[in-house]
Order: structure tokens, then C-alpha cells, then sequence
């Protein structure tokens, strides 16, 4: 590509690039929600004995979720 073409192109590309950071942040931001749900709906299950088994593994998803959304 010639740097003429590439000069041309340059705001689509910046464009491009802020779209693509904000559904990259809106995604983090809805795995961290979503974590947090399960997690309270994880502890709130556990407060039954038969709600346990559902219960941990819900707050250990929640507990992944908010991690992979921080990082």
C-alpha cells in the first residue's frame, strides 16, 4: 500500500480501533456484572444444604467471570 492510500485510510482505521475498545470494555464490564450476580445468587443458594450443590459452583463461575473480566 502506498503511504498516500495508508494517509487516506487512517481515520477509518482510528475509527475502527475505538469501536473495537469499546465493545472490548463493554465486555469486560458485563463478564464483571454478570460474575458478581452469580456470585450473591451462589451464596444466597448456599444457604441451604440442598442448595449447596448448585450454590459453589455458581460462586466459583462468578469468581472466574470477575477474574477473566479484570484481566
Amino acid at each position: 500500500m502506498s503511504s498516500a492510500s495508508s494517509c487516506l485510510l487512517w481515520p477509518f482505521k482510528a475509527l475502527w480501533r475505538m469501536v473495537a475498545f469499546v465493545f472490548e470494555l463493554t465486555g469486560r464490564l458485563v463478564a464483571i456484572v454478570l460474575g458478581l450476580v452469580l456470585m450473591i445468587l451462589g451464596v444466597l443458594a448456599s444457604l441451604t444444604v440442598v442448595g449447596a450443590v448448585v450454590g459453589i459452583p455458581m460462586v466459583l463461575l462468578g469468581l472466574m467471570l470477575i477474574v477473566r473480566g479484570f484481566f
